[in-house]
């Protein structure tokens, strides 16, 4: 190897006694050398983050991956190597049914390169957005949600083929079964129009124009069998003027601040800088930069 071949590993889990010690250990064993570490306790939850020099390591790569994620499992916690400055595209699957400003800032994003994924694949129950898709060279698939059944074979299907790292409902507008839930537990994220736990379900603008509130929101959040009730990501706020806004300056303000917030929940998910323990999300520790 080059006399400098840094490399990022972490480790997460909850927290408890011994664990820099055992990881600290086994480098040693392998002749890699520690150059930094950063670390700390949120929640009962230990984030890890250490960068270290692979130049006179003992053993493959390969190798070294596959005993740090043993000595993950013997610890119960999560291990991950990656090259430092290794640029690991993720790919995601983007669901959506009628309504176009959530895909579109998405889509913009990724063409302007502002987005650390790749949208591999675009599905709806509907046909409205595919010449959206289309204006943004994704590929584009649809088939009715009439037959749920049906519908949840199909995203399924599609989903197998693609792979894809999460999935992002860009107001897909529909209740996912706990079929696709399951196959992807902490791995889809929503944006709901309301700030979580108040107003779930339909109509959340509706219901925030008839109870007079002041101050709405939208909501991007990971998604469980529990309708919007799943690990909050990311919430914003815009204000109404009750008495002068009507329910369509209210849906109007909310679209263009969902569109924002999804935007930057699915950037935050894609650099893998959000972990989710106990049912919450936490942020991990910046990410570690290898001395001048």
């Amino acid at each position: 190897m080059s006399s400098a071949s840094p490399a990022v590993i972490t480790v997460i889990g909850h927290d408890q006694k011994g664990v820099v010690a055992r990881v600290s250990t086994y480098l040693a064993e392998q002749q890699i050398n520690i150059e930094h570490i950063d670390q700390k306790v949120m929640e009962g939850l230990f984030i890890m983050t250490m960068l270290v020099d692979l130049s006179d390591i003992s053993i493959g790569l390969d190798a070294l991956v596959l005993e740090l994620k043993a000595l993950g499992e013997e610890l119960k916690m999560e291990t991950r190597v990656r090259l430092h400055g290794e640029k690991t595209r993720r790919k995601i699957a983007v669901l959506v049914s009628k309504e176009a400003h959530c895909l579109e800032r998405l889509a913009r994003d990724h063409r302007e390169g502002n987005l650390d994924a790749d949208i591999a694949v675009v599905l709806s129950n509907h046909q409205d957005l595919a010449p959206l898709a289309e204006k943004y060279s994704l590929p584009f698939r649809y088939f009715p949600s009439t037959d749920k059944k049906a519908h949840t074979e199909f995203l399924l299907r599609e989903l197998a083929e693609v792979k894809p790292d999460f999935v992002v409902l860009a107001r897909y507008m529909q209740v996912l079964t706990s079929e696709v839930v399951d196959a992807f537990t902490f791995k889809v994220v929503n944006i709901h129009p309301s700030l979580l736990p108040y107003y779930p379900g339909a109509n959340a603008y509706k219901q925030a124009y008839d109870a007079g509130i002041r101050v709405c929101g939208c909501t991007a959040h990971f998604v469980t069998e529990d309708l919007d009730q799943g690990p909050i990501i990311l919430q914003d706020v815009f204000h109404i003027h009750v008495g002068d806004d009507t329910l369509d300056d209210i849906k109007k303000q909310g679209r263009k601040l969902e569109a924002e917030v999804l935007a930057r929940a699915v950037q935050l998910v894609a650099s893998e800088q959000v972990v989710v323990a106990d049912g919450k999300v936490l942020f991990r520790p910046g990410r570690l930069e290898r001395p001048a």
